[in-house]
């Protein structure tokens, strides 16, 4: 049977390249159709003919197209796949700049010193619904799968206001889990384990090896060898020693984006100076850095990889990759039953504290019945005081200030970052941000 697979934003090459290995690897896949949509036609190109040389390479049938046009890609879909980020990290760099003039650090807030900072929120709000409304009119059946941040305030948003739609939100932060498990000595395949949370904050609540609880192995590590890693391991590191005095304090430790810079370096208290930063072996601005030269150099290898002479098959890992899409796809479309973790609403109370309306990242059972969100076992309500505090109140507020184009609730969201002090600090950074030459459409927005 074939399927047609859309990725909006393919020109992010490393994903898509990811995708297509994992869907040579998977049998049941063989013969889908993939689309790859991308406004940016080098980039496109280059990931197009990269993906297209794998796959020839290693004999798996796939048909790869490539367009321009949205509404060509969606025609015929069954899984949309976006991945687009509006204006790519220029936006993210200035904004930054701005915000650490008016005071604000990497610290705790994901809506000023992050990524998903209120101004990029603001457009990748509205890509993400205009690919829900076309999905509606040009392949009503398909699946939505959000790769693009910001995934949580973005499945909270349109999962409340079309729940009609068929859609998800995946992230692969969890994975930091592995890290975890082999730093500690362990294979994952022996591993089991629930981190619940809302995405970019989930917590290690239930831990086993080979059958064992792995909490007394996990307080032997942080105790023990964790001392040693934390001095050798790169600075703002996932398990590193701001993840561990975490543990200590919580209870549960944090995984993946959690604490670190990609998902808003949470807690403000580690990032107060750049003395306070050293001890704890943080550096944020040093890992955005290595981020973006990370980034860029991936993009220049897609390039050399899809031109050069070099078998693409003999330059790239030929193993499953740690993306949640395929497996997923495979899940829905073949009923292969497995669990994946998945972002979509608390409706069915997954995450006791969370507001039924309200994203949450937990594991699902995903099958031809769809996705079905399991219950995982409570957060202590040390940690869900500080979600509602630090994740989900920030976001309730942005989406109040989005919906009701207030710009009195935009400032109020400033307002609620750790390192905001005055009104008047909030409301200068705001102005500054919104003269910004390429903010006009959001400066008419918000009243």
């Amino acid at each position: 049977m074939s399927r047609k697979i859309s990725v909006i934003g393919a020109g992010s090459g490393i994903f898509s390249l990811n995708m297509i290995k994992d869907l040579c690897l998977t049998p049941n896949l063989i013969n889908s159709e993939i689309c790859f949509m991308d406004i940016d036609v080098d980039r496109l190109d280059a990931s197009y003919t990269l993906c297209k040389r794998f796959s020839e390479e290693t004999g798996v049938k796939l048909n790869i197209s490539k367009t321009t046009d949205r509404i060509e890609c969606l025609q015929g879909a069954d899984y949309v796949i976006n991945t687009v980020l509006i204006g790519g990290y220029k936006g993210w760099k200035e904004g930054w700049e701005i915000g650490k003039k008016w005071g604000y650090r990497f610290g705790g807030s994901m809506h000023i010193m992050h990524d998903e900072a209120f101004w990029i929120n603001f457009y990748q709000l509205r890509m993400m619904e205009d690919i829900l409304q076309d999905i509606k009119r040009v392949c009503p059946d398909a699946w939505y799968i959000m790769i693009a941040n910001p995934v949580m305030v973005g499945i909270t948003y349109l999962q409340r206001k079309y729940p009609e739609v068929k859609s998800v939100g995946l992230c692969h932060g969890y994975s930091g889990i592995y890290e975890l498990a082999e730093e500690m000595g362990m294979n994952r395949e022996d591993i089991t384990f629930q981190i619940p949370g809302v995405n970019h904050f989930v917590w290690l609540n239930s831990f086993y090896h080979k059958g064992e609880d792995a909490k007394p192995l996990l307080d032997e590590w942080v105790n023990g060898a964790a001392v040693e890693f934390g001095k050798e391991c790169g600075t703002s590191c996932g398990i590193g020693p701001k993840a561990v005095d975490l543990y200590k304090r919580y209870g549960l430790f944090p995984i993946g984006d959690t604490a670190n810079p990609g998902g808003g370096a949470w807690g403000s208290w580690y990032h107060t100076s750049p003395e306070v930063e050293k001890v704890w072996n943080e550096d944020p601005d040093a890992w955005f850095k290595g981020y973006f030269e990370y980034s860029t150099g991936q993009v220049e290898f897609i390039k050399k990889a899809a031109y050069g002479d070099d078998k693409v098959s003999d330059l790239i890992d030929g193993g499953h990759s740690n993306e949640p899409m395929i497996p997923l796809i495979e899940a829905l479309s073949c009923d292969v039953e497995r669990v994946v973790i998945v972002n979509i609403l608390n409706d069915n109370e997954y995450v006791a504290g969370v507001p039924r309306d309200f994203e949450v990242e937990i594991p699902a059972l995903v099958s031809k019945r769809g996705i079905q969100g399991i219950k995982t076992l409570p957060l202590p309500k040390q940690i869900l005081s500080r979600m509602l505090r630090d994740r989900i109140a920030p976001v309730e507020m942005e989406l109040a200030a989005y919906e009701s184009h207030d710009k009195n609730l935009m400032v109020d969201l400033i307002m609620m970052d750790p390192f905001n002090r005055t009104r008047e600090q909030a409301e200068g950074f705001l102005e500054e941000i919104l003269n910004l030459p390429y903010h006009t459409e959001m400066k008419a927005y918000f009243k």
